[in-house]
């Protein structure tokens, strides 16, 4: 028998398990419990990261359901993409939640959720079907609204409750799509350049289209896509390592690939470009880009700041998506992974410090640059990179989405071009305040009343070191990574 097939399903499984052990097995020691995790992550991206080089050629199914309908996993590039993205960085932020949750209550109940967690997005990564990332993609807003509510102060149960009330209603959008995929589809399973069957829609076109725009927006909830985007700065109430894994990688990507899903490999940009409906989804973004960074220069809160700046960053994507060409995914692709790090890395930062100094807001960080010389010395790499400076990497996805935006010759693409160069100046403002202040405080500052204020440990210190020189390496090195979204691509239609 071969293993291969079998072996996607494991990946999924291990993290499930481990999770559901962490509480029951009778851990003495807390170190224990860290090596015992810290291991069974580390195995498990080691095993992702085998099937993704040597793939296999079959499907997996791991429940039948009735015909079509089944739960089954299948590699191809988008699940390289978002399934390395997962595992590269999981082990890296369950290493720095060790040091960050060591005072915090439930921490044996944080971590099962935790864990889980990346099992499930990493079910999402290998969903063959519709109707498999459907599952997990609803499993997902489960696993998550109790980290969320972790703390169960108010504002952290108010949040979940927002959080799920719009992921399921999201949710439900969704699953009007992915009916019509089904009826009006060759197959259930994902097909570049889109499953619609034109002998089925006949005359239905303009119905295909709403259905479209509604599941876009459907799944755009936890992309965090206006005007759906409001619990995703709440959310901010949750510890830090949950914030960063939401804002970076498990929640609000999972929504983005979901949409990539929805509008490559389902209804096909064939059938889509030119009708009312991409304007519709484009408008849209380009509209949150511009919302997001200009709501983050008016946050005060650092981490409710960073949390604008993903809802910005996160329609970046969206904008390469809905450019519905196979330029535009390829730029989607590349903001896709290299925000992801970007993100994270900011986050991490943030954490580090309210972890550290117990201070949240922006005006409080006067000075911190030479008590924290590595973190705000990271935070600014990080900085510049989501300000698309040259050199980094939100430079290389930046160009990618305004090339891919130039030459589709769609006059609001060009428009999405203008957003780019707002959000880019907001950025520099939002981002840059709080550098400044961290290194060049005013001359009369008093450095005393932060002398108790130093870098933590090497738990937060190590995952916020690679995620910089990956901003770097992104940047200098990016032509590999970059051809292969270019591979990805090129399924749907001529670059």
């Amino acid at each position: 028998m071969d293993m291969k097939p079998v072996m996607m399903s494991i990946v999924v499984l291990i993290p499930f398990l481990t999770g559901i052990l962490i509480p029951l097995l009778p851990f003495k020691k807390r170190g224990q419990m860290m090596v015992f995790l810290e291991t069974m992550m580390v195995i498990n991206s080691l095993l992702v990261f085998a099937i993704l080089t040597n793939p296999p050629a079959e499907q997996f199914a791991l429940v039948r359901f009735t015909g079509d309908l089944t739960l089954s996993f299948k590699i191809d590039g988008m699940s390289k993409v978002f399934g390395g993205l997962v595992a590269a960085l999981w082990p890296f932020a369950t290493l720095y939640s060790f040091e960050y949750m060591k005072h915090e209550e439930r921490e044996k109940t944080f971590f099962l959720f935790y864990t889980v967690t990346y099992g499930v997005t990493l079910g999402i990564a290998f969903a063959e079907d519709m109707v498999t990332m459907y599952f997990f993609y609803e499993l997902l807003t489960l696993v998550t609204v109790p980290l969320v509510m972790h703390t169960m102060t108010r504002e952290a149960v108010l949040a979940s409750r927002k959080y799920l009330y719009y992921s399921l209603g999201g949710a439900a959008f969704g699953f009007i799509g992915m009916v019509f995929i089904i009826v009006y589809g060759v197959s259930p399973d994902f097909v570049p350049g889109g499953s619609l069957d034109p002998a089925l829609i006949g005359d239905r076109i303009n119905v295909l289209l709403l259905v479209y725009v509604l599941a876009f927006f459907g799944f755009g909830v936890k992309a965090a896509v206006c005007p759906f985007n409001s619990w995703l700065p709440d959310a901010g109430v949750a510890p830090t390592p949950v914030t960063a894994l939401l804002h970076a990688v498990a929640v609000v990507k999972a929504g983005a690939f979901a949409i990539i899903r929805l509008t490559y490999y389902c209804f096909g940009i064939d059938f889509l470009r030119g009708t009312w409906a991409q304007y519709v989804v484009m408008t849209a973004v380009i509209f949150t880009i511009v919302y997001g960074c200009s709501r983050a220069v008016k946050e005060t809160h650092i981490k409710r700041r960073l949390a604008f700046s993903t809802i910005s960053n996160l329609s970046y994507i969206l904008f390469g998506v809905t450019i519905m060409t196979p330029l535009g995914l390829v730029g989607a692709l590349c903001h896709l992974v290299f925000h992801a790090v970007m993100k994270i890395c900011s986050f991490f930062c943030a954490g580090a410090v309210m972890y550290k100094t117990g201070r949240s807001y922006v005006h409080q960080l006067d000075g911190f640059g030479r008590r924290m010389p590595w973190v705000f010395g990271i935070f600014t790499v990080s900085s510049l990179g989501l300000m698309g400076v040259p050199g980094l990497a939100g430079f290389i996805s930046k160009w990618n989405l305004a090339q891919a935006a130039v030459a589709s010759d769609n006059p609001l693409a060009f428009a999405g071009v203008g957003a780019l160069l707002i959000s880019a100046l907001l950025t520099a403002i939002y981002m840059l305040t709080i550098v400044i202040r961290a290194f060049f405080p005013a001359k009369d500052f008093d450095y005393d009343s932060i002398k108790d204020v130093e870098d933590p440990n090497w738990y937060m210190l190590l995952p916020l070191c690679v995620f910089a020189v990956f901003i770097v390496i992104f940047g200098l090195c990016s032509t590999p990574l970059v051809d292969f979204f270019r591979t990805i691509a090129k399924e749907m239609g001529s670059l």
